[in-house]
């Protein structure tokens, strides 16, 4: 593989809006680098670096502004030929610890993702009239500054003032967040490349071409060095509920509805033995009814759990979140 021959090397940009190639005195002053891709709490990144003083006694990396709060960091690896964008985030937190002895002082930053933009300022509005992928496509387009490119999926309901108003009372981040979980939908940023970043609003992705697959116990093309699995019996969670026919006024039960995790990715799904009861139904017409119940299931977590440790070098490839990967040989 390229990867192996030609090594893994470090893509790192900083800076305000746009972010610029770092310079020298900060990539010899970095020691550690670590990513975190976490598709139910967000994207997180660490750096640490050693720092010097300058002839003025002062730590050159502090005053020189690159670390500055909010300042915008662009994490990449290049294997083999390609680069690859891991994050792009913001820089939220600094952690200095000095020593006595020369070249041992470290200063560690530390950022997420940039969903944070989003998550500063708490609103009051109103959205008259728009459905929910109106409202998270307008919420987006203000934030094109970071690159943000809007992959959302339309939904059903069209609320009239009439009969419902949708508000914000939280951050942008937040309310996209629970628009996304009342239809089942997930909502991340995650980058394409440097300094373009997609804003997916939708259903979980479970199509497309799946990653290369991790391998255990296959010899030299093993990319595995542990692997488990777990089952959790009781996490699938069916629903109940009921709505109010608008017509005749007749209470109606919902039937079972599936979920829009599909296809599903066990050959034989656990079923659900939990149930929840959807109260809020009992308000709601047929179309928001049957939303609230397929949310419900679509948002219950996964039976089935992996864990493991992958070999990056001989393995070839970035391994992403919220994308599929194939297991053979466990």
């Amino acid at each position: 593989m390229l990867a192996s021959q030609l090594g893994i090397r470090l893509l790192l940009l900083i800076g305000p809006t746009v972010p610029l190639p770092a310079p020298y005195s900060v990539m010899s002053a970095l020691t550690k680098v670590e990513v975190t891709n976490d598709a139910a709490n967000g994207d997180g990144f660490q750096l640490t670096l050693t720092l010097t003083k300058t002839p003025g006694l002062d730590y050159g990396l502090l005053t020189g502004g690159q670390f500055k709060p909010f300042n915008r960091v662009i994490i990449g690896v290049i294997m083999g030929v390609l680069p690859e964008v891991l994050i792009d985030g913001v820089i939220t937190h600094h952690q200095l610890a000095p020593s006595a002895q020369p070249g041992a002082s470290t200063l560690t930053v530390t950022g997420k993702d940039v969903s944070t933009m989003l998550d500063l300022k708490e609103k009051d509005d109103r959205y008259d009239n728009q459905p929910d992928f109106v409202i998270v496509t307008r919420l987006i387009a203000q934030y094109a500054q970071y690159g943000l490119i809007p992959a959302v999926t339309p939904t059903t309901d069209v609320p009239l003032m009439v009969q419902r108003i949708p508000r914000q009372h939280e951050t942008d981040l937040k309310f996209i967040q629970r628009l996304a979980q009342r239809n089942g939908f997930v909502f991340y940023i995650e980058p394409v490349t440097v300094g373009v970043n997609k804003a997916y609003f939708g259903v979980e992705n479970r199509l497309g071409v799946p990653q290369p697959a991790l391998s255990m116990n296959m010899g030299a093309l093993s990319n595995l060095n542990t692997l488990s699995f777990a089952q959790d019996a009781l996490a699938p969670t069916g629903t109940q509920g009921s709505f109010v026919e608008p017509i005749t006024r007749t209470t109606l039960p919902i039937p079972p509805l599936p979920s829009l995790k599909i296809p599903p990715l066990a050959t034989s799904p656990v079923g659900a033995q939990r149930t929840t009861i959807q109260r809020e139904t009992a308000n709601q017409n047929p179309g928001q009814a049957a939303t609230t119940a397929v949310a419900a299931v679509t948002n219950a977590p996964d039976a089935v759990t992996g864990t493991g440790e992958l070999d990056t070098v001989r393995y070839g490839h970035i391994l992403r979140a919220r994308q599929l990967v194939g297991v053979r040989g466990a």
